[in-house]
């Protein structure tokens, strides 16, 4: 089965628990995986024979910008449902979400958080 992947997309949002991130904001991450089966549905080099990942970037960017949720957690069952709701060729979708500015007290890079799921678990 092949993948479509995008890999680090940036956004600055406003989701989180605290006053200061809902007020701040700060950066999220975000990996997308998108099963598709590009070896039997690829064949004459035509878009239409594949899910363009430009209209998926474009996807999760709306979704991203115009939603805040206290838990990063929400966000990403939320934007799972809505890209496999809004590209049912789609036969999985795995999402991988790293929030930067964390008000924990110690030392590491980010947060991440992985979700997925198919068209039969919508």
């Amino acid at each position: 089965m092949g993948k479509i992947r995008i890999n680090n997309m940036s956004f600055h949002t406003y989701n989180g628990v605290h006053a200061e991130e809902k007020k701040l904001g700060q950066r999220l991450e975000i990996d997308a995986e998108l099963t598709y089966p590009i070896e039997t549905k690829v064949q004459n080099d035509r878009l239409e024979e594949t899910v363009s990942y430009s209209d998926v970037y474009k996807a999760i960017e709306a979704f991203v910008l115009n939603h805040n949720y206290d838990l990063i957690e929400s966000l990403a069952n939320n934007l799972l449902h809505q890209i496999l709701t809004q590209f049912p060729s789609l036969e999985g979708v795995k999402l991988r979400i790293r929030k930067y500015s964390v008000p924990i007290a110690g030392i590491f890079d980010n947060v991440e958080i992985e979700v997925s799921g198919g068209q039969d678990e919508k």
